[in-house]
């Protein structure tokens, strides 16, 4: 008796079928199914502490001080200065390094500003505008004698304050030195030791 052929029979595929079928259940796969690769040793990227460092450690920080100032004094740079520093005109920006802590100052001299200057940081020793608004930022933190027509504190100022036009203390301020002003505003909230004198006109 002549044995019974299969009902059913594989038939032959041509090659570009194959690999189309190949392709289709390697991407219905998923990649967990794909053998991985074994990359040789040297082929490796391994960066450097120097690359690490280059590739953007350096962020730089709020300035110290913003608006037209004239300076005299001394600057420490940890980071870049750029502009230009002429016998007429000179205009110098510097990025520092934001810094782990400390207490010194950031700068240590005579600033005298026309219109308006901000303080953001660290500054210490004499501050003077003949009608100038003065404002100390919130994180900002002046140790000097202060001579402005406005001033306006939200951070920390240990020294003695001559605003000619008007003195502002807002909520969360410390002032520790005297004030002298024609117009004095102290908001709850505000830290104040000293003693006030009210100008004249």
């Amino acid at each position: 008796m002549p044995a019974a052929k299969p009902a059913l029979q594989e038939e032959p595929c041509a090659p570009d079928m194959v690999a189309a079928h190949t392709n289709a259940t390697t991407h219905l796969a998923g990649p967990h199914l794909v053998k991985p690769t074994t990359a040789r040793p040297e082929l490796h990227s391994v960066s450097t502490p120097a690359q690490t460092r280059r590739t953007g450690s350096f962020q730089p920080r709020v300035p110290v001080i913003t608006g037209e100032v004239s300076y005299r004094g001394t600057v420490a740079v940890d980071g870049t200065i750029c502009g230009q520093l002429g016998a007429a005109a000179s205009t110098l920006t510097i990025k520092q390094r934001p810094r782990n802590g400390g207490s010194e100052p950031e700068l240590d001299g005579e600033l005298s500003f026309k219109d308006l200057l901000r303080i953001n940081g660290h500054v210490a020793g004499k501050v003077s505008s003949d009608k100038g608004t003065l404002i100390v930022d919130q994180s900002a933190k002046v140790e000097a004698e202060i001579d402005v027509g406005v001033c306006v504190v939200s951070g920390t100022v240990v020294g003695d304050i001559v605003g000619r036009e008007r003195v502002e203390v807002t909520p969360g301020a410390t002032v520790i030195g005297d004030i002298a002003t024609r117009a004095l505003s102290i908001k709850p909230g505000a830290v104040f030791q000293g003693d006030c004198r009210m100008l004249k006109d």
